[in-house]
């Protein structure tokens, strides 16, 4: 692996982490907020967020309006395309079976990486994620009832969520000469629609407390702000398929970070699905070292 991919994995890990602390701050916001309202708030805090990078930059962010639409279909179609099918898939099908469809993203990844061009799926990789997918079904698929027919219509769009979100990280890669600020827009553009979406569905209700207003806050700063932006340079440029394995580390983030702060307890399934989740991501990352080729004998030179 090159510096520069190496560079940009670890970028794009830098979003794994950041929503790893998605329940967290969440929680913070003791559930509130209408989803599409904390939708508009939090993609509006990630546009300022980037707005204020241009500012830095001495532009207001003009000159990356002109992007292809290709784009843009897959900036605003993933950004709000899987958020809006992830808030009807949680209408229509319990949490932990949503929370468990949708997050095939990263198999998904792994798997459709190896399309592109001078990509390979190697047996590594695929054992990788299959062993990281079972320390996230350990994670997040206790309560589970099994499958339900009464909720296959949650159980479909929960499905989309995950190629969605596989299909805008692996495509990105045919428009990485987009600079990642264009993916301001995208955000802003996915503010507008959520507003769009909470003025016809939802009522208004404002954090009530600091506390929430932090939630809010550290929502649009970290899991939707910072973490679009080096996950959009990681897709781009990074170790696409180990990303994706990577991946799977973010609901163990969230559990130990709930251990932490006393929100959650430690017991024998989180161990094993660490176990699961580092092994699967260091099986997908291992690199043989190339066969070092013997000198020539003297003689036969």
């Amino acid at each position: 692996m090159s510096t520069t991919i190496l560079r940009a994995t670890l970028i794009g890990s830098v979003s794994i982490f950041l929503w790893g602390t998605l329940a967290l701050l969440t929680r913070l916001t003791e559930g509130r907020i209408p989803p599409f309202q904390l939708m508009a708030m939090t993609f509006a805090l990630a546009f300022l967020l980037m707005s204020l990078n241009w500012w830095r930059q001495g532009h207001l962010g003009l000159r990356h309006l002109r992007q292809p639409k290709l784009a843009w279909f897959l900036g605003v179609g993933g950004y709000f395309g899987y958020h809006f099918c992830y808030f009807l898939a949680m209408t229509k099908a319990p949490a932990v079976s949503v929370s468990l469809i949708a997050y095939l993203w990263p198999l998904l990844i792994v798997l459709f990486a190896s399309l592109l061009p001078g990509e390979n799926l190697l047996k590594r990789h695929l054992l990788g994620a299959v062993l990281a997918l079972y320390g996230c079904w350990l994670l997040i698929g206790e309560g589970s009832d099994g499958f339900n027919p009464h909720y296959l219509s949650g159980y479909l769009l929960a499905l989309s969520c995950a190629f969605l979100w596989s299909g805008y990280s692996v495509l990105s890669r045919l428009v990485k000469q987009v600079s990642t600020d264009a993916a301001g827009w995208f955000c802003g553009a996915t503010a507008l629609l959520a507003l769009i979406c909470h003025g016809l569905w939802e009522t208004t209700v404002w954090p009530e407390s600091a506390m929430q207003w932090t939630g809010v806050i550290g929502l649009g700063l970290g899991p939707v702000g910072i973490a679009f932006f080096t996950w959009d340079y990681g897709i781009k440029h990074g170790n696409l398929q180990l990303l994706g394995v990577l991946a799977y580390s973010a609901p163990l983030i969230s559990a130990l970070l709930l251990v932490v702060t006393g929100l959650a307890s430690a017991d024998i399934t989180l161990l094993l699905a660490c176990l699961a989740i580092v092994s699967g991501s260091l099986i997908a990352g291992w690199k043989n070292k190339p066969a070092i080729k013997p000198m020539p004998h003297p003689s036969k030179r």
